[in-house]
């Protein structure tokens, strides 16, 4: 059982933590790196890259627009083709199906295939609250439920740690689990898998029940799909008797024609591959073949509060490639942990404060602002999700839901508010200005030059402190605008007075001549002129 992200605190103060980590921000780097250039590679091999995003963005916005008509004839493909369909409104109401399902079948563990889904609804530790071991079979997943560590990446959960770190997880926890890691382990790959199957293969063989999400659930013919790269999530929808499938309302396509374009975006897009090695489709119960109990929990958790909002429900369209978490400067310097959930990154950042809704809880309603808008997000979604937008959305949420509930006033709305009344007036303006200039020459002791060569206020004290943390505050000028303008007369007359050049009208323009100083004796004697 892995940890949760209960009491993570805002996401400021938990990137400041994971900033000071140095292994880290070097585990990330790597890792992000390799993923961008992989993926660079072979969506640049595809002439018509841009149209294909189009064509998925198009499927996906279809279904959200029709999702009740879509949900409802997948319930009857499935009931048709042998599945048993549960509607779970929560993560309360899906984990009872879950747990009710294993107790009916008198088991104590269950293996699962890597799922988001129920890593949101905490699917492991309710089972587990129930006696029953849930046994994680990813190999990521794996590394993070032995280190009793939390997921930090869509795609590669163990994104943060490194192969000499995996190696003393599996020999100090393996043993604890099941079949122990062999003592002469290296952190070789290739005997770190090795170790990894020979830990799982007992489990897979003597599970009776699995459980699973889906990258995509067919309207039109009742087909669930997972895609993965190991081969241990077919083991599981495989071998055992029972096969439980908790799948986010969201998830559904059309027809089976739509896999054509999810199956050319997804693996470009996440691993950097032409095509998943695996690719996993079922469609009910076969005779004979496979798990011979089926069933599908169909998760709303507040995805149709999400749905109800016209610019936030385009984040419904994500398909999980982690793409945007890859490119993202904030994600590849602060990692997953930081996001305080299983959705990390700019996904997770406008896709957890729709779940959960914000005004409650200051993690969640920190997370719109974890981004510097820079637009890369949007720029290789492969379902063009404008991420900037929804983010810039939510703020705006946030700060409603705050002016709403609070009894105070913040203090970035005092400030507006103060900038306001003082901006509406001229001659407010003016003494603001010259106030600005004379603090600007009390504050040297706090000047300081950026790497750009700009002189720039260091921490500025109080309440202003949490700009001058993330932002370089210009010095203020010692001289505003306006005083200059009045001096100048709007720049047609500027005189040095230390001697040196004047600016003088001439003919509605300027000209600028010598101003010579008093000529010396060594002047005169040369017969200056």
């Amino acid at each position: 059982m892995s940890g949760t992200f209960l009491g993570t605190p805002a996401f400021p103060a938990a990137a400041r933590t994971a900033l000071g980590d140095s292994q880290l921000r070097r585990n990330l780097a790597h890792a992000t790196g390799t993923i961008r250039t992989k993926r660079a590679g072979v969506v640049g091999e595809v002439d018509e890259w841009e149209q294909l995003r189009l064509a998925g963005a198009a499927i996906k916005e279809r279904v959200l627009r029709h999702l009740p008509d879509y949900l409802e004839q997948l319930e009857r493909s499935l009931t048709a083709a042998g599945a048993t369909v549960h509607w779970a409104r929560d993560a309360a109401e899906a984990n009872a199906i879950v747990v009710g399902i294993a107790q009916r079948h008198g088991t104590d563990e269950v293996v699962k295939v890597k799922s988001m889904a129920t890593q949101e609804i905490e699917l492991n530790e309710t089972l587990e609250a129930a006696g029953i071991h849930a046994w994680e079979t990813d190999l990521a997943e794996l590394i993070v439920q032995l280190g009793d560590d939390l997921p930090s990446h869509i795609l590669v959960p163990a994104i943060h740690r490194n192969r000499a770190e995996i190696r003393e997880i599996f020999l100090r926890e393996m043993g604890r689990a099941g079949r122990a890691a062999p003592d002469d382990l290296t952190d070789e790959p290739k005997q770190l898998a090795a170790a990894a199957r020979a830990h799982l293969r007992e489990k897979f063989l003597r599970a009776k029940v699995a459980v699973s999400g889906a990258n995509f659930a067919v309207a039109e013919t009742g087909t669930l799909t997972v895609v993965e790269s190991e081969g241990n999530g077919r083991m599981c929808l495989t071998l055992p008797e029972v096969l439980v499938s908790v799948v986010g309302i969201e998830k559904v396509l059309p027809t089976f024609a739509d896999l054509d374009v999810m199956l050319q975006l997804l693996p470009r897009s996440s691993t950097g591959e032409r095509m998943n090695p695996y690719t996993s489709t079922w469609t009910g119960v076969t005779p004979g073949d496979g798990p011979q109990e089926v069933h599908v929990v169909l998760l709303d958790n507040g995805r149709t509060d999400v749905l109800a909002d016209p610019t936030g429900r385009q984040a419904l369209r994500c398909i999980r490639c982690s793409a945007c978490l890859n490119v993202c400067p904030v994600y590849e310097r602060t990692g997953g942990h930081a996001y305080g959930s299983v959705y990390p990154g700019p996904i997770g950042a406008i896709l957890t404060p729709q779940l959960r809704g914000v005004g409650s809880d200051p993690q969640t309603d920190s997370l719109p602002y974890a981004s510097s808008l820079c637009g890369a997000c949007f720029e290789v979604c492969p379902v063009r999700i404008d991420i900037p937008e929804v983010l810039v959305h939510l703020r705006g949420e946030v700060v409603a839901e705050h002016r709403r509930t609070s009894r105070l006033p913040s203090v970035q709305d005092v400030a507006m508010k103060a900038a306001s009344w003082t901006l509406s007036s001229a001659a407010r303006t003016e003494r603001a200005e010259k106030a600005a200039g004379l603090g600007g020459r009390l504050v040297a002791r706090m000047v300081r030059h950026d790497p750009g060569g700009r002189t720039v206020l260091g921490a500025v004290p109080g309440p202003a402190g949490a700009w001058s943390d993330s932002r370089d505050v210009p010095v203020p000028a010692g001289e505003s605008f306006r005083t200059w303008w009045e001096r100048t007369d709007g720049g047609s007359r500027t005189i040095d007075t230390d001697g040196g050049s004047r600016t003088i009208d001439t003919d509605g323009g300027s000209r600028t001549i010598d101003t010579p100083t008093a000529p010396t004796d060594g002047d005169a004697e040369g017969g200056r002129s």
